[in-house]
Order: C-alpha cells, then structure tokens, then sequence
C-alpha cells in the first residue's frame, strides 16, 4: 500500500498508508488527519482539502483540471503554484512516498 506523508501547518508528519484508488483526501479522512476538512466529501465542491504538494511530486501527478482550478480559486489560505485539491489526487503505487503539506487553515 502506498504511504502518502501529510504534513501539518505546524511541521509535524504523519505516514499514512492509503490504499491504491483512493484520494489523498479519503486517506487523511480515514486515519484522522488533522488539516483537511474535506466539507463536500470530495465532490469538487468546495476548496477546504486544499494542499500544497512537495514540488518534487508535482511532476508525478495530473494537471489539476479546469473544475479544481475553479475550486482552488476559493481557497481560505494562500494559493501557491503547488496548490491542489486533495479530492483530485488518486494514490498510485508510484506515488509512494508523496509528501503534501495542510495549510494554516482550510475554513
């Protein structure tokens, strides 16, 4: 199972692993990790799952698509180049590893 590391505001890590299929969101949900919200339950409705992914990964991951460009436009805290919505990033095997960071507030 892949690890995702959430990272919060504060500079604590939490490894979670996050079965393959399933969103970085659904991962912090499901193990208790505190920073995201996830109000619409991962609809693409809101922008309280707002992350900001370790440049490294960017890479590795999807373009965010024109409905989660919308959404990060609603963001509570700074929008930064590696802005995403963590409803929008499925976990891959070969995303092991991938470090996101939980801005300061999310609401």
């Amino acid at each position: 199972m892949p690890d995702v590391i959430y990272v919060a505001h504060d500079g604590s890590e939490r490894r979670v692993d996050v079965p393959a299929g399933r969103s970085v969101m659904l991962g912090a949900i499901q193990n208790g990790v505190r920073g995201i919200e996830a109000e619409c339950g991962g609809c693409l409705a809101c922008a309280t799952c707002h992350v900001y992914v370790d440049p490294a990964w960017l890479d590795r991951l999807p373009p965010a698509g024109e409905d989660e460009e919308d959404m990060l436009e609603n963001t509570a805290a700074e929008r930064r180049p590696n802005s995403r919505l963590s409803c929008q990033i499925t976990v891959e095997a070969d995303l092991d590893g991938l470090r996101v960071a939980m801005p300061e507030t999310q609401g």
